[in-house]
């Protein structure tokens, strides 16, 4: 499991503000991440005696298999690999995981890449380019694990032909500033890649292909969670209209445009893979962070509600949300009375736009507009925290504040309303010790936003 102490600056966080709560919030949140663990999900769901596999509901009997192949690409893709090595042992065959530079998983059985994230690099190209060899010399024979998360969009790049590597460095960029959602995203990074949207599959098949996966979207939509090793539902009118609505036409280099603008039924992405031997299993939905806060509010005394797993928008409008709860708690015990924990889950965005920028992500705007609706208030916290330990292009997972945020804020020297409005928060919750820092987490499901909310001055639930 994710072990408990991943959070590196506990006693930076607890050393202001209400320690006890905020040693809670910290206790709460590595039981969320624990929850999430995939190395664990692995075991719990793969049971091997002999030559028999049993995956859920499915039997599979290894000694009809010549070669097994494990694979894998993504945040998450990690802890699945150590477990299909730990379960398969030495009858795998070979393989490779692409994993984010800095993830430090080490493989007897599959070779290792370490790519670039949230842009693609060299290694995403090199990464790419070696799975789809790997799946070119498969027979029916053969049987592949595909391990492949939340992530993956980068770490695997294989653009059409004409489109270049930096071309399509150039459209993450774009798409990841436009606040567009997950799902417009990929419905255009898919319809300008070899790997993505089932083309993976496509190259593995008729292999026998079992799919293992983490998911970090909202409703676990599978072609947006391992999209190179399942059927595609989006198209290319799809893509056009995300470009439409984003209006990036015009900034997008020419190649990929003009493919998008182009695209036909001939260069769909495959729709279905039908009677062929392909099996998909979610092994940890993206709600497991917000069920294993549950559980561990509720041991330690709060009341505890999820309010939504669905949370997707504007990050600081959501943050600015989920704070506002605190007054109705506070003063009218609804829709929870107190002590309690108000959990929520979801992927809200940043929109950029071609304004100025500093450095930052959607959990710490989340956590700094919460800052705002709470100052002032007394035992309220509020918590956001990317999941796989790195919001945004940064090294700061989230960040915890509560009703003396604000003023410790301006008390360092920044103006959080202007931090927001230039997206430049990092250095503002670094600075004031409200910013979340963990080991690398090997996991990536939805994101976890926090409520907490304890009794005045005594009694805080967990104490006893």
């Amino acid at each position: 499991m994710t072990p408990r102490g991943c959070i590196l600056n506990r006693e930076e966080l607890i050393s202001h503000g209400d320690s006890i709560l905020r040693g809670l919030a910290i206790d709460i949140i590595e039981a969320a991440l624990a929850a999430a663990d995939p190395h664990a999900a692995v075991h719990r769901m793969l049971h091997r005696t002999g030559n028999h596999l049993s995956i859920g509901d499915l039997s599979l009997d290894l000694a009809q298999y010549d070669r097994i192949f494990v694979l894998g690409a993504g945040k998450a893709s990690g802890g699945i690999g150590r477990a299909l090595e730990e379960i398969l042992g030495d009858r795998i065959a070979g393989g490779l995981f692409v994993l984010k530079h800095g993830d430090e998983t080490s493989l007897k059985h599959a070779d290792v890449i370490h790519a670039g994230h949230p842009l693609p690099d060299e290694n995403s190209y090199r990464g790419a380019s070696a799975l789809l060899e790997l799946a070119s010399g498969l027979t029916v024979r053969d049987l592949v694990f595909a391990g492949i998360t939340g992530g993956s969009s980068a770490l695997l790049c294989q653009p059409v032909p004409g489109v270049s590597l930096q071309d399509k460095q150039q459209v993450h960029e774009l798409l990841l500033l436009s606040g567009a959602d997950i799902f417009q995203i990929n419905a255009v990074r898919k319809h300008l890649s070899q790997i993505k949207g089932g083309w993976l599959a496509k190259a593995i098949l008729p292999a026998t292909l079992i799919n293992l996966t983490v998911s970090d979207v909202v409703g676990d939509a599978l072609d947006y969670i391992t999209d190179p090793t399942v059927p595609d539902t989006s198209t290319f009118e799809d893509a056009r209209r995300v470009l439409d609505e984003y209006d990036l036409w015009e900034r997008l280099p020419q190649a990929p445009a003009d493919h998008i603008r182009r695209g036909d039924s001939a260069q769909e992405t495959p729709k279905a893979f039908p009677g062929q031997p392909l099996h998909t299993f979610i092994l940890v939905p993206g709600e497991a962070a917000c069920l294993g806060a549950h559980g561990r509010a509720t041991a330690l005394g709060f009341q505890t509600m999820i309010l939504t797993t669905m949370l997707e928008g504007e990050a600081k409008e959501a943050g600015a949300f989920l704070a506002s709860l605190a007054h109705d708690i506070t003063a009218h015990g609804r829709p929870i009375a107190p002590p309690c924990a108000v959990i929520a889950g979801g992927e809200n965005v940043v929109s950029i736009g071609s304004g100025e920028r500093g450095l930052g992500g959607p959990n710490q705007e989340f956590a700094l507009a919460a800052s705002l609706k709470i100052h002032g208030l007394k035992n309220v916290l509020v918590a956001s925290v990317d999941t796989d330990g790195s919001d945004g292009p940064t090294d700061v997972a989230g960040a915890m504040v509560d009703g003396s945020t604000e003023e410790r804020v301006k008390a360092a020297g920044f103006q959080p309303r202007r931090s927001l409005k230039d997206h430049d928060v990092s250095r503002v919750l670094r600075a004031v010790g409200d910013a979340i820092l963990t080991i690398p987490t090997g996991t990536n499901v939805n994101d976890l936003q926090l409520l907490l909310i304890g009794l005045p001055e005594s009694g805080q639930p967990g104490m006893a």
